[in-house]
C-alpha cells in the first residue's frame, strides 16, 4: 500500500542517499508557454536519475535471506544503476537483465558499481522475462524495475521535495514507463494537496499506459517503438496501475520529433543533459491549456551516450533551420564555386561543408552539382539566403541534409 506512513518512512530511509535535486525556475520556457516552469532534476542523482530512490528502498526493506540469495531486475538502464548502487552499499550482489539498444553509457555505469550485466532482448519486456526466469531457477530476488509498491514509494518520495520547495504547485508533469514514478508521486502529492494536478507523460510509440487507462485495465501492446528508451514499456504494472488509475488526472501522448526541440531547450537554456524519456515533460508544455500555473516538469533523467547525444542535436538544429543543405547546378568553369561562396558570405551564412559531384549528368560540361551545407540563424535566415542565390541567377533548391559530422 502506498500510505502517508510508508512514505515518511521512505523519505527518512533516504536522507543521506540522495543529492539535493532543488527546484530550477526556467524563464525561457515560462515565457514560451505561459506558465511558471519549474524543473525537478533528477538528472542530477548520483546514478543519474530518480530510479535510485526506489532501489534504495526497497533493497532497504529486504530481509536477510532475500538480500544473501542475490538479486536480479530487468531495466533499460536507469534502475539498473539505482539497483547496482544501492546493492553495492548493502553488500548485495545484483545481477541485471538489459535490452540489447541500452545505450553504453547506462550499461558501463551498472558494471562499474559492480552489478553483473546480461544483455537479452530488443525492449524492457524482454529483459523483464529472462530476469524473472533467472529469478525462478536460481532462487534470486527479483527488484521489480516499476511493478512494486515499496518501489513506488520510494519513488514517490520526489513529490515531499516539489511541495517542500513551490507549496503552492498547480501541476506535476511526470513521465510514465510502466508506471511506478507516476504511481508514487501523484499519490503522495493527492495526499499532500488533493487539487494539484497530475498530468502523466508518455511517447506515442510506447503510450502502453494510455492505453490501459484508456481500456479501464492494464493492456499489452503490441510493440514499443520510441527514441525515449527508458519508458520503452509494452505492458505497465498490475499493481501500480489502481494508484495511476486514480491519482493521475490525465496523459498526454508525445511525439519523437517533439523529444529532440525539447532536447536543445534544455541543454542551451539550463545547460544540462537530459535523456529523452526526462524530456517527456518538457516537450508537453505546450501542450498544456493552462496558462498562469506552478508548472514542474520532472527530469527523470540524464544517462545518455553520447552518439545519441550527437545525433539529437544535428536533428535538432535542422529542424530549427539552423542547418540546412542546399543543391545548385553550376558550369564547369573557373570562378562558379566562387559565386556560391560570396552570397552565402554576403548574408552571413557559414559554411560547413561542400559536395562537388561532376558526374551528376552523363555530359559533364552541361553542368555539375554542387551541395552546400551550412550553418543559419533560423528558418527566417535560411529562406533570406536561398532567395539571395535565386536573385543572383543561381537557382538553389533546398535537399535533405546528411551527416554533417563526416
Amino acid at each position: 500500500m502506498l500510505t502517508p506512513e510508508a512514505f515518511k518512512e521512505a523519505r527518512g530511509v533516504l536522507q543521506g542517499v540522495l543529492r539535493p535535486t532543488p527546484l530550477i525556475h526556467s524563464p525561457y520556457l515560462s515565457r514560451a508557454w505561459g506558465n511558471h516552469v519549474y524543473l525537478k532534476p533528477e538528472n542530477m542523482q548520483a546514478t543519474g536519475a530518480y530510479k535510485l530512490r526506489g532501489a534504495y528502498y526497497k533493497i532497504s526493506k529486504l530481509s536477510q535471506a532475500e538480500k544473501e540469495q542475490g538479486l536480479v531486475t530487468a531495466s533499460a538502464g536507469n534502475h539498473a544503476q539505482g539497483v547496482a548502487y544501492a546493492a553495492q552499499a548493502a553488500g548485495v550482489e545484483a545481477t541485471i537483465v538489459m535490452p540489447t539498444t541500452t545505450p553504453l553509457v547506462k550499461v558501463n555505469n551498472t558494471k562499474d558499481y559492480g552489478a553483473k550485466v546480461v544483455l537479452h532482448g530488443e525492449v524492457f519486456d524482454d529483459a523483464a522475462q529472462l530476469a524473472a526466469q533467472m529469478s525462478q531457477e536460481r532462487g534470486l530476488t527479483y527488484v521489480h524495475p516499476f511493478n512494486d509498491l515499496t518501489l513506488a514509494t520510494g519513488q514517490g518520495t520526489i513529490a515531499y521535495e516539489i511541495f517542500q520547495d513551490l507549496p503552492d504547485v498547480d501541476v506535476i508533469l511526470v513521465p510514465i514507463g510502466g508506471g511506478g514514478l507516476a504511481a508514487g508521486v501523484s499519490t503522495l502529492a493527492k495526499l499532500l494537496n488533493p487539487n494539484v494536478e497530475v498530468i502523466g507523460v508518455e511517447p506515442t510509440g510506447a503510450a502502453s499506459m494510455k492505453a490501459s487507462l484508456e481500456a479501464g485495465q492494464v493492456v499489452t501492446l503490441p510493440s514499443a517503438t520510441t527514441i525515449a528508451d527508458g519508458v520503452a514499456v509494452k505492458t505497465p504494472g498490475d499493481k501500480v496501475f489502481p494508484y495511476v488509475q486514480k491519482n493521475v488526472d490525465r496523459v498526454l501522448a508525445i511525439e519523437d520529433g517533439e523529444l529532440v526541440e525539447a532536447f536543445l531547450d534544455i541543454m542551451e537554456r539550463h545547460k544540462m543533459v537530459v535523456e529523452n524519456a526526462g524530456l517527456l515533460t518538457v516537450a508537453a508544455l505546450k501542450h498544456l491549456e493552462h496558462r498562469g500555473k506552478n508548472v514542474v516538469s520532472v527530469l527523470s533523467g540524464g544517462n545518455m551516450d553520447v552518439i545519441t547525444m550527437a545525433s539529437l542535436v544535428q536533428h535538432g538544429l535542422i529542424c530549427r533551420g539552423r542547418i540546412f543543405t542546399f543543391s545548385v547546378l553550376l558550369p564547369d568553369r573557373p570562378g562558379e564555386l566562387l559565386r556560391v561562396a560570396q552570397v552565402v558570405s554576403e548574408n552571413n551564412g557559414n559554411i560547413i561543408k561542400l559536395e562537388h559531384n561532376q558526374f551528376v549528368d552523363i555530359n559533364r560540361q552541361s553542368g555539375v552539382e554542387l551541395r552546400v551545407t551550412l550553418e543559419a540563424f533560423g528558418h527566417e535566415h535560411k529562406a533570406q539566403i536561398l532567395q539571395a542565390m535565386g536573385r543572383a541567377g543561381l537557382q538553389a533548391a533546398e535537399t535533405g541534409t546528411n551527416d554533417f559530422y563526416t
